[in-house]
């Protein structure tokens, strides 16, 4: 018995000393605790990217760009559907036709020039719309004619008589008048001159024809 007090006796002391040792180990390390490292990593503080947006203006804002000039055409000395007056003058009877001159007087401000054949051609109805086929150009063309304001001019038409065409093949229609282009001109003026046609364009023939234009 004696000898295991003995034996306990000389244990004690290191095992006290060992949990002294553990004690003072654990007063150390107590009361601190590591610093925890943040899951979100610290960033600093920079200056917000601006963009700068410029708009270009010009001294012109505003304003609509002031259209080009239209370019006007070239006054080339011909007379025009809106420089003249026409009219039929008195005629002579032919053959199966009636010679009339077509009489073109310079009703402008300015002298203007005239050559070549005038298209002529039939027209009925509320709408002008032409009747038979254009007057077909009998000769060749002549001289140019000048003609200073209130002068006239003229170009010989022969009016022939449709009662000289089969009925069946003429389909005799009535007109209004003539429609007018003066030579090298796309506007047109209508003559006033009631009377009958072939709407037909397959008569043998031409029941019209014209002549260039002349002095009057």
């Amino acid at each position: 018995m004696d000898m295991v007090r003995t034996k306990l006796s000389r244990w004690f002391p290191v095992v006290a000393a060992s949990a002294g040792a553990l004690a003072l180990s654990a007063c150390g390390s107590g009361g601190t605790t590591p610093a925890a490292s943040s899951s979100t990593p610290s960033t600093s503080a920079s200056p917000t990217a601006t963009t700068t947006v410029t708009t270009a203006t010009s001294s012109s804002a505003g304003t609509t760009p002031a259209a080009p000039p239209v370019a006007q055409p070239a006054d080339n000395g011909l007379c025009k559907a809106g420089d003249v007056k026409l009219s039929l003058g008195q005629g002579d009877a032919g053959a199966g036709s009636v010679f009339r001159p077509l009489l073109i007087t310079n009703s402008s401000s300015k002298p203007c020039t005239i050559q070549g054949f005038p298209g002529v051609s039939y027209v009925a109805g509320s709408d002008g719309h032409q009747v038979g086929k254009d007057a077909f150009r009998d000769g060749t063309k002549g001289n140019a004619v000048k003609l200073n304001p209130g002068q006239t001019a003229a170009a010989d038409i022969q009016f022939v008589n449709v009662r000289n065409f089969d009925p069946g093949t003429c389909q005799p229609t009535s007109v209004k008048g003539l429609r007018i282009y003066l030579p090298q001109e796309t506007a047109s003026n209508f003559v006033p001159s009631d009377g009958t046609a072939c709407a037909s364009t397959k008569i043998p023939g031409n029941q019209l024809a014209v002549k260039t234009v002349h002095p009057a």
